[in-house]
This record gives structure tokens, C-alpha cells and sequence, in this order.
């Protein structure tokens, strides 16, 4: 896997840093646990716009990136459309690497 940010997602759901899907995504996000949050670029509009107001009121980095499909195979799931990150240094690290992309 060539792709650092996958890499990065990848070793956040094994370490137990990671939350996906919609719902776990968001219950993250209200709860306060998310210190980053990644919409796969494919997601709808509607799931788009409700991660981007969501995370703005929560003050949650987010992030459109990647494919359903690169987003599921990089933690192990199937098709993911949201993933958030749970651990702050991970999420920075990863942050750090969607920038420079």
C-alpha cells in the first residue's frame, strides 16, 4: 500500500483509534472522541454536508479523501464512507500527510 494516509488509517483500526461508518462516525464526532474525521470523496452530497456542518459545530478537522472502497479496505471493512480518528497524535500525523497530498 503505497499510500500513507491509507497506511496511517490502517494502523489507527488496529490500534483501536478508529471508528467507521456513518453512525459511529457522528456518535464520535457529538461525543467529543473524533480528532479527525475523513469523508471518502464519493460519499453523497447529503452525507457530505451533514459531516461538514457536524464537525464545524464541533469544531472536528475534516477531511474529503479517497474512495469507499480504499477507505473499507484500509481498516479492514467493507465499503466505509466515514471514518473518524480517535487518537489526537495519529490524527495529526495524518492531517500532516492530507496537507502535503
Amino acid at each position: 500500500m503505497k499510500d500513507k494516509v491509507l497506511s496511517l488509517l490502517g494502523l489507527a483500526a488496529r490500534g483501536r483509534n478508529l471508528v467507521s461508518g456513518e453512525f459511529s462516525t457522528e456518535k464520535a464526532v457529538k461525543e467529543g472522541k473524533a480528532a479527525l474525521v475523513i469523508v471518502s470523496s464519493e460519499a453523497s452530497d447529503n452525507t457530505k454536508k451533514m459531516f461538514t456542518d457536524m464537525c464545524a459545530f464541533y469544531q472536528t478537522p475534516i477531511y474529503f479523501y479517497g474512495t469507499k472502497d480504499a477507505l473499507g479496505n484500509a481498516v479492514g471493512k467493507e465499503m466505509r464512507a466515514s471514518v473518524a480518528v480517535t487518537d489526537k497524535g495519529l490524527a495529526d500525523s495524518i492531517m500532516k500527510r492530507l496537507e502535503e497530498s
